[in-house]
């Protein structure tokens, strides 16, 4: 299997070196394109994959493109690589907020799979949701599954709706954590806490929840029962939470991320 990623930023790094440490596919089997000739040495050099300048002769003999772009760079790279794709040739994009319709007008190729990673993928611990045109036959479904799998879990969903809804959900939901664990480790230095240790206790804390969370078959609801004792600290800080309305606050952001989602596949 012959692949090729366009565009040699983060998420490109961590889908190689995803694939080279699960051993699904080899260095030699990769190639990467960026304008960049500084992201093209790093990734030569550091993970020993074939790297191009050029576009067109990145994807000239792959069986596998994935467009690791930024999505207001679509219009540009479809001026180059439209009707460029041969049939059989997959195409799987991790541009948010772009629907397979857009990229089927924009790359006059139906062939295509659109995911939506998250960050974790950089340590093989992402969460990828996607979904595929009617033209993408079982094998590069299942191929495709390889790849995303390879950075994580990796789920497959029939109606493309599903997509914007996790983009609110997986794709943005690592930020969501990582502010509350920011708010926390604030609240821990104004308690007395060197930034270190507050870290630390942070950190670890969250680390150990989650862990917990998905080793336990119990649901979330009642692992928090276990940790709140009537009349307890926890309990007070529940009740703190509740009065602020935070499940409104948390539902209205994951909403308002959705919202966004949409507009801009609409635009």
């Amino acid at each position: 299997m012959k692949l090729t990623i366009i565009g040699g930023g983060n998420m490109a790094k961590a889908i190689i070196k995803a694939l080279l440490e699960s051993q699904a596919i080899s260095a030699e089997e990769i190639t990467v394109s960026d304008v960049n000739p500084e992201n093209l040495k790093m990734l030569q050099n550091s993970l020993s994959v074939n790297t191009v300048s050029s576009n067109r002769a990145a994807i000239c003999s792959a069986d596998i493109v994935i467009l690791a772009i930024k999505p207001q760079n679509l219009d540009e790279l479809s001026k180059d690589l439209s009707r460029r794709f041969k049939p059989g040739q997959l195409i799987i994009s991790i541009l948010a907020g772009t629907p397979l319709a857009r990229l089927i007008t924009k790359l006059q190729h139906n062939e295509i799979i659109r995911a939506m990673p998250n960050t974790p993928a950089q340590i093989g611990m992402g969460m990828t949701i996607w979904t595929a045109s009617e033209q993408v036959s079982a094998k590069q479904q299942r191929d495709a599954q390889t790849i995303l799998s390879s950075m994580g879990s990796a789920l497959c969903v029939s109606d493309e709706g599903y997509i914007d809804k996790a983009t609110a959900i997986s794709g943005s939901g690592p930020a969501y954590f990582f502010l509350f664990m920011e708010y926390m480790v604030d609240s821990a230095i104004k308690l007395g806490f060197d930034i270190e240790t507050a870290r630390k206790l942070v950190l670890q804390t969250a680390k150990g929840s989650i862990t917990y969370a998905v080793s336990s078959s119990q649901n979330l609801s009642e692992l928090r029962r276990q940790v709140t004792s009537p009349g307890g600290t926890t309990a007070e800080a529940i009740a703190y939470f509740e009065s602020n309305d935070i499940k409104q606050i948390i539902n209205g952001a994951i909403m308002a991320a959705y919202r966004k989602a949409t507009e801009m596949g609409r635009h």
